[in-house]
């Protein structure tokens, strides 16, 4: 299984934010960014933070795509 933050781009999007809004209001740092931008896991801590940030669900941050074997 894959993760991917596409949601999460697509809601910054509509927030008006952009990702250095979240390094700089949040505390996320550039490496959990990097992460993100390479579909990495990263602590549900960090998700939940820019949800609770975004005013949003867990489904416009982050979603799961199956690889098919």
């Amino acid at each position: 299984m894959k993760i991917s933050y596409k949601p999460m781009e697509i809601t910054l999007i509509k927030r008006d934010k952009n990702r250095e809004d979240l390094k700089r209001e949040l505390g996320i740092s550039g490496s959990t960014l990097a992460k993100m931008r390479r579909g990495e896991v990263v602590s549900l801590a960090v998700i939940l933070k820019i949800c609770d940030y975004l005013d949003c669900t867990i489904q416009e941050v982050v979603e799961f795509i199956r690889e098919d074997s």
